[in-house]
């Protein structure tokens, strides 16, 4: 005999374990008819999910069942006729109530709840919010038709056999008084783990198809803000060609800012619930593939009966979100012309700005130049004073010097020797602000 190989000597993926496990963590409840089947889905994300869970934990330990594991997605206890289901999904949990009528019970009113299984409700509350309540029932009936029309409201009745099976599944998806959605199902034959799993991809289509319109009212109230922007938008457009002013195009660029930053809001926070719903409609369909068989006249499939009312809401959600990006794009080039002509009229105004300082430069060059004669007669004129007084001090030592025609043949020579050295240091300067733009302008 072969010995069995040691997988201890690889070293596992960190997620092998929930991966490989992910198949089973939803199995089917194996079930016998007849049988009544309540289902609660809870909205439970964040807190109201964890205190849904010690909720259940509590349930649990008071009527001796385990309580689920941390972690764990689904939990099933038995007590006594009654089996209790729960699953924990994404941005919902649901409690699914399992219950089979005590042997030689009499003839019951479809969808009735026993009185002991109202108190196990009643003992199980929930922090998050409901969505789904669904009574589904299991009976065989001899005559499916007859029996669906009996419970339900013929003008919306829809009527399919079961695929791969005889029997037949109804509905007409409407709340009874107490507030239901109720489902049969009239199966002959199938086996228990057949018939659940045909329960459990009914009451998993009424759940995900209610979750699916969950976008349809945040899809109805975006629609306003969607219409104001693209209008404001038309007109903004309209004023953009009229507009002469710095000012009036500044103020048209953050009221497009503004428009832009209303619509990122909006559907950043359509997000979600859009892509949600897209995902549950196309769950919806999958599970209508497997259930559904042969549509039974003169009724309707289920398949089309909830695509003529689901199908157009989905068209909804995706009109609105091309609208978003559409109108997004719109925004952003809107945003960017009226960018450029702001730029364009500031290029302007610093053009002309510069050209005012360029002839002002000019003007101070000018009066530089003035300046700098009279400097140069100034300084001379001290300078020559200055030589004069040397000139008489010699003359009176005794040196063979005239104060007077000395004096007067040292102007030109001072005047020359003056403006010279003005003039290399004002060249130099100018030297030193040409390399200084020329650096700068690299």
């Amino acid at each position: 005999m072969t010995a069995a190989f040691d997988l201890s000597a690889f070293t596992p993926h960190a997620l092998r374990d929930s991966v490989l496990n992910e198949v089973h963590a939803r199995p089917f409840t194996p079930l016998t008819q007849p049988v009544l089947v309540i289902r609660f889905a809870f909205m439970a994300r964040g807190d109201s999910a964890a205190a849904d869970r010690a909720s259940l934990a509590a349930f649990c330990a008071q009527h001796g069942a385990p309580p689920p594991e941390p972690g764990v997605k689904h939990h099933q206890v038995d007590l006594g006729q009654v089996r209790l289901r729960f699953e924990q999904h994404s941005e919902f949990a649901t409690l699914t109530w399992i219950w089979t009528p005590p042997a030689g019970a009499g003839p019951r009113r479809f969808g009735t709840i026993a009185p002991e299984l109202q108190a196990l409700f009643a003992a199980l509350p929930q922090a998050g919010e409901l969505l789904v309540a669904v009574k589904l029932e299991v009976e065989n009936a001899a005559d499916p038709v007859a029996r669906a029309e009996e419970i339900f409201n013929k003008t919306s009745l829809a009527i399919v056999t079961i695929k791969g099976s005889a029997g037949a599944v109804a509905s007409d998806f409407r709340l009874d008084e107490d507030g239901f959605t109720r489902i049969l199902v009239c199966a002959d034959g199938p086996t228990q783990e057949r018939l659940g799993a045909l329960v459990q991809r009914a009451l998993e289509l009424e759940t995900y198809r209610t979750l699916a319109l969950l976008g349809l009212p945040a899809a109805l109230e975006l629609a306003p803000q969607v219409d104001r922007i693209e209008r404001r938008l038309g007109e903004v457009l309209v004023e953009m060609q009229g507009a002469e002013t710095l000012k009036i195009n500044n103020h048209l660029l953050d009221e497009l800012t503004e428009l832009a930053a209303s619509l990122e809001r909006g559907a950043t926070g359509s997000l979600f619930r859009f892509g949600a719903s897209r995902a549950y409609w196309e769950l919806v369909q999958a599970r209508l593939t497997v259930i559904e068989g042969e549509p039974i006249t003169p009724y309707s499939s289920w398949s089309s009966f909830l695509s003529r009312r689901i199908a157009p809401a989905m068209r909804t959600l995706t009109t609105l979100e091309r609208r978003q990006d559409n109108l997004s794009r719109k925004l952003a080039r809107a945003a960017d012309l009226l960018r450029t002509r702001v730029d364009v009229e500031l290029e302007e105004q610093n053009r002309d700005l510069l050209r005012s300082m360029n002839e002002r430069t000019k003007l101070q060059l000018r009066l530089q130049s003035t300046v700098e004669g009279l400097s140069v007669a100034a300084i001379g004129y001290y300078v020559v004073s200055l030589f004069g007084y040397l000139a008489k001090g010699a003359h009176d030592i005794g040196l063979p010097v005239e104060p007077t025609f000395a004096t007067a043949a040292f102007v030109p020579v001072a005047i020359a020797l003056i403006w010279f050295t003005t003039h290399q240091i004002r060249k130099r300067h100018l030297k030193e602000d040409h390399e200084a733009e020329k650096t700068a302008g690299e």
